[in-house]
């Protein structure tokens, strides 16, 4: 049944019209029909306001959601959960008429995906408003060849041993695994009603980018909607997440370019149902040993690799001069990569006959016989050397450059920052890369180097530039992050007290995200890019910028629950500092360090760590530092139960503040103080206390310091059985935390406002007001609702126990 009662769009009194065919709306049953309503409702958005219509990033930056997963939701390949595509088409301009409507037409789509994906036995279909993953790349056009390979696949499907199906593609670079994954996923994803997640592990990433587990498997909570905050902290609780939600799902995981086993087993489901693919240049032998499926693929048979370039240079054109089709062939090592490369050179110029193609790979091999160590590099060496001799010197420039960027992808305004050029200009050449197959446009604005071509980069780079040259790039590229993360985290917490940066190098065009929503968008996207810069500053010793830059990531990594990529980035910067001699850079590592790991749980490396940037900080006067340090360690105080402890230290936090007139920091101890006093039962002392820390943040417009200083005196007032001043507290808060769009928070609230009304008597409000607490707590996905639904049940018992 739908959850709502309209049936079709109606436009009432002043509400705008949508041109939609009313009559056709009731035919609307797929996703790509509804993608196309959401088109539609964009295109009038855009007429209406007057302006262009909203990307995709900028729906991101509005929603927080990936712009990759709005993207899927706008072209039909995911089907968005009840509560987005609520939040979406009411963003959209959508009446409320016209958000019930589709709702419905969303609703009905979904009750005809189950019913035309059928699951095999012991599956089941999709749960109404579960997210629908669609993360696979595209197929790749004009695939041919691996007939028996993908016949031997399909039997795996057709005839299964039990179990979850793993899949082990493994064989040399450039020999088409990730095609052949993708391919094969895509050819057999309607078996999968539940969706499909793909992560490129970056296993032999020649920048040394590996990615972790805990990384891959967070990328796949997320696209699975599970909140940050009930992400558990060790990778192994979150691969047992991981494992209860796809238990009763049916979805094709491809997990490419591993390094080894041990990177892959944690996102290995548990139960039956699912397909994972694995791709490595590693053979997998203990994944194998444990139950997957080994595929060793091999080079291309000459029929293949004659078929391959039959379709994209036209089978005609191969049949005139076969002697020449022939060589290609050969001298391409009947390596898939290359002889795209070449087909991608020969169909750009149609003109030019086979043999002048096979004549020049010839040329090119000889210029690099004294390269050649007998691998597969060497091999297709020439290849990529000849379509390098064909770019002109600034495009060239830039794809030498490249390969001084860490990886995985890289964003035009980054490029243009590592090349020195404009913005305008850098597009221009990358799309120029991306036309000859020599960089890959895998999203649009993002480019990445197929690790084959990055050794080739490299190779050219350091024999067209000095190392002066490539330290100077290095250096515009880590200038870039680090002042675009700076900015980035002043929206996202504008009380912070800054560092002082250095001036960026000249070439270097920082981004600059408009607002919050934009700065949290741009650290989702870059976070892996961000840790990869953060590698690349270790190595190449950029000890300011390692600091500084895993100072700049701290409250994104903090919030969004990245805990242990924030020790490892905090510990860097440590080293940095320490190498550096800078002892104020040393007391903000310290500190950083010491809140990651109360984040962690791990106080006593927490307590030493802070208990060293205390003692920096005292040898340099410095009091805010020594008041902030302060707050942590009564954050550590307070995971020990430690309640007096954590008082002492906000008591003394607060005398720092006050000597250094820092008023944002005198709210945070004075609030913190009456926190901790009412845990101690001195709820009268916590009242002063907030009530102190209220009228700061009011006057400086802290709303989120607000938020939880309300929550502190609804608990007070709530302990002193003055149940009506609680209620008129908790409500403030509540409603604070949903202006700044904190769900988890304000249902946290909620559930204490409930039991409040409950004590003032009110009954009917309590349970309304815990049917909003358990309403959020399930859009989440949080399963914490248990106690909540018992307190409803016990009220709705004693009322029939009434009547």
């Amino acid at each position: 049944m739908s959850r709502r009662t309209g049936s079709t769009p109606s436009d009432g009194p002043g509400e705008p019209t949508t041109g939609w065919d009313r009559s056709a709306l009731l035919d609307v049953t797929t996703q790509p029909a509804l993608a196309e309503l959401l088109r539609q409702l964009r295109r009038r958005d855009a007429r209406r306001r007057g302006d262009s219509e909203l990307t995709y990033r900028e729906l991101a930056a509005r929603t927080g959601w990936s712009h990759a997963v709005i993207g899927e939701y706008f072209t039909g390949r995911a089907l968005p959960p009840t509560d987005r595509f609520d939040e979406l088409v009411r963003l959209l301009g959508a009446s409320p008429a016209e958000a019930g409507a589709l709702g419905t037409i969303r609703d009905r789509v979904e009750e005809g995906r189950r019913a035309d994906r059928q699951p095999a036995a012991g599956g089941t279909a999709p749960a109404a408003g579960r997210s629908v993953p669609g993360q696979l790349p595209a197929d790749v056009a004009g695939f041919t060849g691996r007939a028996s390979q993908l016949a031997g696949l399909n039997r795996l499907l057709d005839h299964p041993a039990g179990g979850v199906v793993v899949v082990a593609m493994s064989g040399t670079a450039g020999v088409g695994k990730t095609a052949l994954a993708v391919h094969w996923a895509h050819r057999v994803r309607d078996r999968f009603p539940d969706g499909q997640l793909y992560v490129n592990l970056r296993g032999f990433d020649p920048g040394g980018s590996v990615m972790h587990p805990a990384e891959a498997l967070r990328g796949f909570l997320d696209v699975l909607d599970v909140p940050p905050k009930r992400i558990p902290v060790g990778l192994d609780a979150q691969a047992a997440l991981y494992r209860s939600l796809l238990a009763g799902r049916r979805m094709v995981i491809v997990a490419d370019n591993a390094r080894d086993a041990d990177q892959v087993r944690p996102l290995l489901p548990g139960a039956p149902g699912c397909l994972v693919v694995v791709t490595s240049r590693d053979q997998l032998t203990s994944l194998v040993a444990g139950g997957a499926h080994p595929l060793i693929l091999d080079l291309l048979t000459p029929p293949e690799a004659q078929d391959l370039l039959g379709r994209r240079l036209g089978a005609d054109r191969v049949a005139a001069e076969p002697q020449a089709a022939e060589e290609i062939i050969t001298r391409c090592a009947r390596l898939p990569l290359a002889l795209a490369i070449v087909a991608a050179r020969g169909a750009s110029h149609p003109q030019f006959p086979l043999a002048a193609l096979a004549g020049e790979l010839r040329d090119a091999r000889a210029r690099l016989d004294a390269l050649s160590t007998g691998d597969t590099v060497a091999n297709v060496r020439a290849v990529f050397s000849w379509s390098y001799q064909t770019l002109d010197a600034d495009t060239a420039a830039v794809f030498r450059l490249l390969s001084v960027h860490p990886g995985p992808d890289i964003s035009t305004p980054a490029a243009a920052s590592l090349t020195g050029l404009s913005l305008d200009r850098a597009r221009r050449l990358l799309t120029g890369l991306a036309q000859t197959h020599l960089v890959a446009e895998n999203t649009p604005g993002r480019y990445s180097l197929h690790d084959l071509l990055r050794v080739y980069a490299t190779e050219q780079s350091r024999a067209g530039h000095t190392a002066e040259q490539r330290h100077e790039a290095a250096g515009r590229l880590l200038d870039h992050y680090l002042h675009t993360a700076s900015r980035a985290d002043t929206l996202l917490h504008p009380h912070r007290d800054p560092i002082t940066l250095a001036p960026a190098r000249h070439g270097v065009s920082p981004e600059s995200p408009a607002d919050p929503g934009q700065a949290l968008a741009w650290f989702r996207t870059e976070h892996p890019v961000l840790l990869a810069a953060m590698d690349l500053a270790v190595t190449g010793r950029y000890d300011v910028h390692t600091w500084q830059l895993a100072w700049a990531l701290a409250v994104f990594l903090h919030r969004q629950g990245h805990w242990h990529d924030w020790a490892i980035t905090q510990a860097a910067g440590q080293a940095a500092a320490e190498r550096l001699g800078d002892r104020l850079a040393l007391a903000h590592a310290r500190r950083g360090l010491g809140w990651a790991y109360t984040d962690l749980g791990r106080y006593e490396e927490a307590a030493t760590a802070l208990a060293g940037a205390l003692d920096l900080y005292r040898e340099l006067a410095d009091h805010v530092g020594q008041a902030r340090t302060h707050l942590t360690l009564g954050r550590v105080a307070e995971g020990q139960l430690r309640y007096q402890a954590a008082l002492d230290h906000n008591q003394l936090a607060l005398d720092f503040f006050r000597g250094a007139d820092h008023h944002i920091g005198q709210a945070m101890a004075l609030n913190n103080i009456g926190w901790y006093a009412a845990q101690l039962g001195h709820h009268e002392q916590a009242l002063k206390s907030c009530q102190q820390a209220l009228i700061i943040q009011q006057q400086l417009g802290d709303q989120a310091g607000q938020a939880n200083t309300w929550d502190s005196l609804g608990f007070a007032h709530h302990n002193l059985s003055r149940h009506d001043q609680a209620i008129a507290c908790y409500q403030h808060a509540a409603d604070l935390f949903r202006d700044i769009a904190d769900r988890h928070s304000e249902a946290e609230i909620l559930t204490r406002l409930g039991d409040a009304q409950l004590a003032a008597g009110q009954t009917a409000h309590a349970r309304a007001t815990w049917e909003q607490a358990v309403a959020i707590l399930d859009q989440l996905d949080n399963p914490d609702t248990g106690q909540l639904r018992e307190r409803i049940q016990q009220i709705d018992q004693h009322q029939r126990r009434l009547t």
